[in-house]
């Protein structure tokens, strides 16, 4: 038996990133990151956002963990573009003070 769950405080239009109502700039796999890279519970969430309710942060953990395949790639394309925009500035001013520092 398959349920149809709505998620109030989020928005998903075809082919962009599923998004908090409220703030659409904050995207559900952006919460997420601090779930999995941190191990935040929703009160610590909204503890480290305040800007975040309690409501939405739940639901953009329900969100997540219903649609995770989906979450989980757009964080990995994330990374991805990430790693390679630092690679292709590899001689950045930034990335080689970051470099002379021991932290890249």
């Amino acid at each position: 038996m398959s349920l149809d769950a709505t998620y109030p405080h989020i928005e998903k239009a075809a082919g962009q990133s599923a998004r908090l109502r409220r703030s659409p700039r904050v995207r559900v796999a952006q919460i997420a990151m601090d779930y999995l890279a941190y191990g935040w519970s929703a009160d610590e969430m909204c503890r480290q956002h305040p800007d975040l309710t309690k409501a939405e942060a739940h639901a953009a953990m329900a969100y997540y963990f219903d649609h995770q395949e989906d979450i989980d790639a757009e964080i990995r394309a994330e990374v991805h573009n990430a790693e390679t925009s630092l690679k292709e500035s590899s001689d950045s001013p930034p990335r080689l003070c970051l470099q002379a520092k021991g932290l890249l």
